[in-house]
C-alpha cells in the first residue's frame, strides 16, 4: 500500500466547511487496474496492462492518468489492482506521484461492480462525489466540465462518451450504387463508454457486491433517468489501449501533438 496520510487540517473539516455536492469538482477517484490485457501480450506477460509504456513516454499509461486527474484537481486516489498487482503497487510506491495513492487488491473475483464498488469504500470521504476511470484509457479532457453537466442533470452517475474511429476505411455510394469515394478510418455513428466517470456519492451503494454494474445498475439508472451521457469535446483526445496497435498508434499521435 501506498498510502500517505492526509494532511492534520482534515480531521477538524466540517461539513459547514465544504460545498454541498458538485458544488466542486470531486476530489477523489477509483482506478480501475486489474484487468490481465491478454490482447497486449507479450507486454502484459510481466506487468498488468496498465503499466505498459506507451512508446516513446517513458511513462506508463497510469503514470499519465494520474498525472492528468491531479491536474483536475484530484487530491486522493485508490488504485485497484489484480492481474500483477505486486508490480504495480512497487512501481506507485517508488514513483514521485502528484496525488496521495492508495492501492487494494480483490482477496477473490468480484466482478467490475463488486471490483469497483471494493475500492469504493477505501475512498477517503464517503459522502461525497468522485470520479473512476478504467486503467487502460489514454485521454484528456476537462473532468470540471464533466462534473459540472454531471450536477446539472442531477445524476447518480455520468458516463463519459467517446466516438472511435472505425479500423476500417469506409465505402461512400449513392442511391444508385455508384462508389462515391473511399474514407479512411471514419468516426463511428454511435457513441461508446469511454470508461471515464463522475460518481454521486450515492452510487457506490448501488453497486453489485459481485457482479457486473453495467448489466445491472447502470440500466437500472437508466430506466430512472438517472444516469447521464457526457460526449467528450470536440478535439479531445481519447483512446482505449487494448492491443499492439493502439500502443503504436497512440505513440505515433503523442508525436504528431508534440510536434504540431
Amino acid at each position: 500500500m501506498t498510502d500517505a496520510p492526509p494532511p492534520a487540517s482534515r480531521s477538524s473539516d466540517s461539513a459547514a466547511a465544504y460545498p454541498a455536492p458538485f458544488a466542486q469538482a470531486p476530489a477523489q477517484a477509483v482506478v480501475l487496474a486489474g484487468g490481465q490485457g491478454s490482447r497486449l501480450r507479450p507486454y502484459t506477460d510481466d506487468r498488468p496492462k496498465p503499466m505498459v509504456e506507451i512508446p516513446g513516454t517513458g511513462v506508463p499509461i497510469i503514470g499519465h492518468q494520474l498525472a492528468w486527474l491531479a491536474a483536475e484537481g484530484v487530491t486522493d486516489a485508490v488504485v485497484s489492482c489484480g492481474h500483477l498487482a505486486e508490480v504495480l503497487q512497487d512501481w506507485l510506491a517508488g514513483a514521485d506521484l502528484p496525488l496521495r495513492v492508495t492501492t487494494v487488491v480483490e482477496e477473490e473475483p468480484l466482478g467490475r461492480g463488486g471490483g469497483l464498488k471494493y475500492a469504493a469504500k477505501h475512498l477517503p470521504y464517503p459522502d461525497r462525489p468522485w470520479y473512476a476511470t478504467n486503467g487502460d484509457i489514454w485521454t484528456r479532457f476537462s473532468l470540471r466540465e464533466m462534473a459540472a453537466f454531471h450536477g446539472e442533470r442531477g445524476a447518480v452517475a455520468t458516463l463519459a462518451l467517446a466516438r472511435p474511429r472505425i479500423p476500417w476505411g469506409a465505402v461512400e455510394t449513392n442511391e444508385f450504387g455508384q462508389v462515391l469515394d473511399f474514407i479512411e478510418s471514419p468516426p463511428s455513428p454511435y457513441l461508446i463508454n469511454a470508461g471515464v466517470y463522475v460518481f454521486g456519492p450515492e452510487f457506490a451503494s448501488l453497486l453489485p457486491d459481485l457482479g457486473d454494474h453495467e448489466r445491472t445498475t447502470f440500466p437500472r439508472l437508466a430506466r430512472e433517468r438517472r444516469l447521464a451521457g457526457f460526449p467528450l469535446p470536440q478535439g479531445a483526445y481519447w483512446r482505449a489501449i487494448d492491443t499492439a496497435k493502439d500502443l503504436t498508434e497512440a505513440a505515433r499521435e503523442l508525436a504528431a501533438q508534440s510536434g504540431s
